[in-house]
């Protein structure tokens, strides 16, 4: 089965090629797309085991439809088993996703995926590949796939592996690339989880529940947990009000500063039917009166200490709305910067 739709062809350095992927070791110098080339762009990795149970299956399908939820892409390989489930998942959250194959576009494999592959350009995602139209796969192209797997995302989420699994490749590439490698835990009985409890032991960030994982999502992509606000026993707001800054269930976030930037509108615009007058001008805030940014200043800290300060000082406010405005500010202005490994800290 030959995949229809757009067709592109996207040379390293090119003003369309993907610039997550263009920053990652060792990019492809062409790309091979079916469908819209602007869904290559940063997004959650979400891979597993092939010859999956149904707990590795399930974990796929939940995380993978809670990130597309909440805007972000979902790539993976489209491979039996794990692959597959996540990329289900964001179809049926209504969102775009993103397969690289191992062999050209015009060889899918596996073969009886190629109707998932052609639902996948059909949603508005793309199935892309470094190897020409009609490259047949080969062994050693998958192992060569799953770096772009891990080039292209901001972090893989492994939802099942045992030992031995390619699924480490991924991991390992995600490494290299500078990725953050989540996983979610299995029993220690289960031969299908050794794999992805073996990377726990060696460091990667467990993903244990809905909580753990939406944390994940917001200190990587700025997304916003879809949580009660305000919660029991504050004073209601208006029906269909958003506290200020704050999704509604359904409601995406494309990254921390457009959420920030989104939550008031600029001086001068259209609010309400009626043009506003500009605000008068006003001293940006400091460190000394901004809680965050004098904590900031002070050490790197995480998302879940951030949080923390800002339950504690943020008043009435929604917190993690607070929390991203505050960050979105102090960023900038130049007091402070996400670090590699997921810290916010002091610039210089």
């Amino acid at each position: 089965m030959r995949l229809t739709g757009p067709r592109t062809e996207l040379a390293l350095g090119g003003e369309l090629y993907p610039s997550a992927l263009a920053g990652a070791p060792d990019p492809p110098k062409r790309l091979y797309v079916v469908g819209d080339p602007a869904a290559l762009r940063a997004g959650l990795a979400v891979v597993g085991a092939r010859k999956a149970t149904p707990y590795g299956i399930g974990c796929a399908r939940r995380f993978a439809g809670a990130a597309a939820k909440r805007g972000v892409t979902v790539i993976s390989g489209g491979a039996r088993g794990c692959d597959a489930a996540a990329h289900r998942a964001a179809l049926e959250a209504g969102a775009p996703t993103v397969a690289f194959l191992g062999g050209g576009c015009d060889e899918p494999y596996p073969a009886a995926h190629a109707g998932l592959f052609q639902r996948i350009v059909d949603g508005g995602g793309a199935v892309a590949s470094e190897q020409p139209w009609g490259q047949k796969p080969r062994p050693y192209m998958f192992r060569l796939r799953n770096r772009l797997i891990a080039g292209l995302a901001r972090a893989v989420l492994i939802v099942e592996a045992g030992l031995p699994s390619g699924t480490f490749s991924t991991a390992d590439e995600a490494l290299a690339a500078g990725r953050d490698v989540l996983v979610v835990p299995g029993a220690i009985t289960a031969a299908s989880s050794r794999g992805a409890n073996r990377l726990l032991h060696q460091g990667a960030v467990p993903v244990v529940d809905d909580e753990t994982f939406e944390d994940a999502l917001f200190s990587l992509f700025g997304c916003l947990r879809q949580e009660q606000w305000p919660p029991e026993g504050h004073a209601a707001r208006t029906a269909g009000e958003a506290p200020r800054g704050f999704a509604r269930p359904g409601a995406t976030e494309a990254g921390l500063l457009d959420a920030a930037e989104k939550a008031a509108p600029a001086p001068g615009s259209v609010s309400a039917g009626r043009r506003e007058a500009p605000a008068p001008s006003k001293p940006r805030r400091s460190a000394a009166c901004d809680p965050v940014a004098a904590a900031l200043a002070a050490e790197p800290l995480g998302m879940e200490d951030l949080y923390a300060l800002a339950r504690d000082v943020c008043g009435t406010a929604e917190p993690r709305a607070w929390l991203m405005e505050r960050l979105a500010e102090a960023e900038r202005a130049g007091i402070a910067a996400r670090y590699p490994d997921g810290r916010w800290g002091p610039v210089g």
